[in-house]
């Protein structure tokens, strides 16, 4: 009985330690691979995981003298007060606003460019169509924003253009109700044509005979959109649609920042840039933790409520 009780705790032990050192042999024999990775790894720990630790500094009154660990704990104090303030409804429905506008006008977009791009037959004129689209995707947020004052200053272009019709000109940048549609329509004049490259690459894996098939079977060329093209592409938008809506609170920082006049406020304080200012302007460091804390709790419950919606859907999801 001891034999037998014995060669069986032999036979699983041995059980358990075969693939831990079947994989240590393959990181050892792959160990080129792993030593691309190690870059990446250390990033990620070093200013993703590491920072983390800060963050317990939203349930304390944060003092740099006495640093994070000696400063007193007061819990949900900052929290309240931020639910409390008059800007709490004002910040969650500029950020909303923002990222959901944004979201339903520029993520349907690349699909239908990456659709068009498609469809054209000569190669010349598809990579000079392709160059044209992914430009502005390379200038800078601070470059746009001085192209977007050029143009739409009272002594812009388009004000001095309206002048020359006879026409009032608009106080495109200093008025709350433009803030919304130049912040949108600039991003997706930047952002459209290098957001269609990742569904020209999956267009570019249908297979020729999907589209023979369909030839054969009299479909038109919108039925092969519809039919072969589209399912094709559905897969990755569900992924990046998902990747969007996880996101949709960290809207851009630095345009709203840049675009922001004290006429145009009440439409483009969003809460990065009210976070900004309390902690670094003001130096409110645990109530800007705070602040940032909840927006990223607001993230992580879209991202994953989104993420099983699309994967009881359509079966598609991150995980």
């Amino acid at each position: 009985m001891k034999l037998a009780a014995r060669s069986s705790t032999d036979i699983v032990s041995v059980i358990e330690t075969k693939p831990a050192k079947n994989r240590w042999k393959k990181i050892l024999n792959n160990y080129q691979l792993y030593l691309f990775l190690l870059p990446a790894v250390i990033y990620f720990i070093v200013f993703h995981y590491f920072p983390m630790y800060g963050v317990v500094i939203a349930f304390k009154d944060f003092m740099a003298t006495k640093g994070i660990m000696g400063s007193p704990w007061v819990g949900f104090k900052h929290f309240e007060r931020f639910f409390d303030s008059y800007q709490f409804w004002r910040l969650i429905k500029n950020t909303l606003g923002l990222s959901v506008f944004q979201l339903l006008i520029g993520f349907p977009l690349p699909i239908f460019l990456a659709l068009m791009l498609n469809q054209i037959r000569s190669e010349k004129y598809k990579k000079f169509v392709q160059t044209v689209v992914y430009a502005p995707h390379f200038i800078s947020v601070v470059v746009l924003v001085g192209m977007m004052y050029v143009f739409f200053s009272n002594n812009g272009l388009i004000n001095s253009f309206l002048l020359i019709l006879g026409l009032e000109p608009i106080a495109f940048l200093s008025k709350a109700d433009w803030f919304r549609p130049l912040y949108i329509g600039s991003g997706v004049w930047q952002e459209t044509g290098w957001a269609a490259v990742i569904y020209l690459a999956a267009l570019a894996g249908v297979s020729p005979e999907l589209h023979e098939a369909a030839i054969m079977d009299g479909a038109s060329k919108w039925q092969r959109i519809l039919h072969v093209e589209i399912p094709a592409i559905m897969p990755t938008a569900v992924i990046l649609l998902i990747l969007s809506v996880g996101n949709i609170m960290n809207i851009g920082f630095e345009k709203a920042f840049l675009m922001q006049t004290p006429l145009n406020q009440p439409a483009s304080e969003i809460i990065p840039t009210y976070v900004y200012k309390l902690g670094l302007q003001q130096a409110q460091y645990s109530f800007a933790a705070a602040v940032g804390l909840f927006n990223a709790i607001i993230n992580l419950i879209l991202l994953i409520a989104v993420n099983k919606f699309a994967k009881k859907l359509s079966g598609q999801g991150l995980w």
